[in-house]
């Protein structure tokens, strides 16, 4: 929600400040810069302070992050508050996989991920049905203060909720289950040593290839509903609910897909690689959502590649997991968020551009039709087996 808002409320401060797009596409590169360097310190951090802990300080940064877009009122100063909100969400994902290594074995992991990650998808679903309501109710302002303040209650529940299996109270039998593939625990790994290992690159690239395309539907969908089908803010409710629900849909078949395969007996590299090819094909359709005349036809298609992306995001982020120890996956997975961030910097400016120059999502929309299928080649190229890392 922290992260889309500011792309729903697009079409409303851009009429209120007069924002072009390339100073739009500055705004989001700055929070897209924060969150490529973050990941790199992050990552790291969360593996030695704990999941627990680390995570709560990542969710305490970014939600007065957000609440701080409410003082903003130029182009510096939002981009400012994105910068902060970009350090702060940084450590979402290197937690959020920690964690699952931390709670499932392997063959349970992609599901895991799945439905983690669908709430995000959940996020996007809710926000087009409260912002508007806050927007003309309180103004913009109190959608960033509202949004942000649910981050604060979050981490009071995170820490009276979690802990590791060793520290739960759990039955013997259950944690020997959890760790019925667990590995030897090693220390943390150094940058040094992680951009070495042609593994860590398999997952980096799979991101950087596809990550722009999430935050074009972040950052971008509103304005292209605005575009092609002439919609309100509260006109673009129901068509953002259609995309995010097939993106929260993606997430959970993805994960659901791999971790099928596996106890129908497939070995675990053919069920990943399995799953990440056949989200790579349900991403091409895109290609014709902004040449279609039937708009919602567009809206469908959108949210095919949202679902596509989602379930091909799982199976990314499960195989740092498959292939390296658990006390090293926070920073395996900081290491990839940094090069799928800057993948997504490149795309903030190109899109920018683009729309400057044609006003037309055309050339975004191929671009994203084929990226999975070029990310699913490096996967392959770089990690053809998933067995486990030597460390």
């Amino acid at each position: 929600m922290d992260r889309q808002v500011i792309g729903l409320l697009k079409p409303t401060l851009q009429i209120q400040f007069g924002w072009t797009e390339i100073e739009y596409s500055n705004i989001v590169l700055a929070f897209q810069f924060a969150y490529g360097a973050g990941v790199l310190f992050v990552g790291k951090l969360i593996d030695r302070v704990g999941t627990r802990i680390g995570f709560s300080l990542a969710v305490m940064v970014w939600s007065v992050a957000a609440m701080a877009h409410a003082a903003a009122a130029s182009i510096l100063q939002f981009a400012a508050a994105r910068f902060c909100l970009g350090i702060g969400e940084s450590g979402s994902f290197p937690a959020s996989i920690k964690a699952v290594a931390e709670w499932f074995p392997k063959k349970e992991r992609a599901l895991a991920t799945g439905l983690f990650n669908s709430g995000s998808n959940i996020g996007a679903i809710v926000t087009p049905l409260v912002i508007p309501w806050l927007t003309y109710s309180f103004g913009w302002r109190a959608a960033f203060l509202a949004t942000g303040a649910v981050g604060l209650v979050w981490i009071l529940a995170w820490l009276a909720l979690y802990r590791r299996p060793e520290e739960s109270k759990l039955a013997a039998s259950e944690l020997a289950y959890i760790r019925e593939d667990s590995e030897p625990e090693v220390k943390p790994i150094s940058l040094r040593r992680l951009v070495t290992l042609r593994q860590a690159w398999a997952v980096a690239l799979g991101k950087f290839f596809t990550d722009p395309f999430w935050y074009v539907y972040l950052f971008w969908m509103p304005d292209f509903l605005s575009r092609n089908l002439k919609l309100d803010l509260r006109g673009m409710a129901l068509p953002l609910l259609i995309i995010y629900t097939g993106a929260s849909m993606g997430s959970v078949a993805g994960g659901w897909l791999s971790s099928a395969l596996i106890k129908m007996g497939w070995e675990l590299n053919t069920s990943r690689k399995t799953s990440l090819l056949v989200c790579a094909l349900a991403v091409m359709p895109i290609m014709l959502a902004a040449r279609t005349r039937n708009a919602w036809l567009a809206v469908l298609l959108v949210a095919l590649a949202a679902g596509a992306h989602q379930g091909w995001s799982a199976n990314i982020y499960t195989l740092a997991s498959d292939m390296f120890p658990r006390n090293t996956v926070a920073s395996v997975v900081g290491f990839a968020t940094m090069a799928g961030t800057i993948g997504g910097m490149l795309i903030a400016k190109t899109v920018g551009y683009i729309l400057q120059r044609t006003g037309s999502y055309v050339f975004v929309f191929v671009l994203a039709g084929l990226a999975y299928l070029v990310a699913f080649i490096f996967v392959q190229a770089l990690a053809p087996r998933t067995d486990p890392v030597q460390i």
